[in-house]
Order: structure tokens, then C-alpha cells, then sequence
């Protein structure tokens, strides 16, 4: 049996072939082999979050809000056309964290926003 490589993601070394993949059964990675040998590109890469509009977003990009939007534990909404400025680009469901006059820290998804 030959040694697959260990993951790229969390460098967990029990990876297994599915088809023409190699998965992570601890952090649900899936690669090809061909990117395997490369991890330096996926690296570069690095997070890719994108707005409503398919436009790429950056570390400390100003976005503005296409939806009204409800917040747990607030009187009111955040309403369609806040602008939100100096967004950070973080790893989860809720990609956005930034800090919203009136409401204080918050993190919002990617989907609700387009890039001002």
C-alpha cells in the first residue's frame, strides 16, 4: 500500500482516497493529489470570502448592507444600506467580523454585504 501524503489543512496523516480525491476524516479537507504536493498555492490563496455580488473581499474593505437585518438581544435592526468599514475576513459560518456604530462588535455573513 503506498503512504498517501497527510493533510495540508491540519497535517493529520490519516487521509484515504475517495475516487480521484484524498479526504481528512478529522477536518473534512478534500484535495486533489496534484494540489498536495503543492500546499505553498493553497497557502497563498489563503481565505477567499466573497459579497452578494460574487466580488472579492479584503481585510479592511468597506461593505454595505443589502438586507435588513435582525440582531439577538437588540431593540432594533441593522437596516439595508449601513455601511460597515474595516471588515475582518475570518474562517466560519459568519466570515465577517467588524464594529458597527450603534451596535457595537458584530460578525455577519458574507451573503448580506456588497463591496462599497
Amino acid at each position: 500500500m503506498s503512504e498517501l501524503p497527510p493533510c495540508p489543512k491540519c497535517s493529520s496523516a490519516f487521509t484515504y482516497e475517495d475516487g480521484a480525491l484524498l479526504i481528512c476524516p478529522e477536518c473534512a479537507h478534500e484535495w486533489s493529489p496534484g494540489a498536495a504536493a503543492a500546499p505553498e498555492a493553497a497557502e497563498e490563496a489563503g481565505l477567499v470570502v466573497r459579497d452578494a455580488n460574487g466580488a472579492r473581499l479584503q481585510d479592511g474593505d468597506s461593505v454595505v448592507l443589502i438586507k435588513d437585518l435582525k440582531v439577538k438581544g437588540a431593540t432594533g435592526a441593522l437596516k439595508i444600506g449601513t455601511k460597515v468599514k474595516s471588515v475582518r475576513l475570518v474562517d466560519g459560518d459568519h466570515n465577517l467580523d467588524c464594529h458597527i456604530e450603534g451596535f457595537g462588535a458584530m460578525a455577519l455573513k458574507s451573503e448580506f454585504v456588497k463591496k462599497a
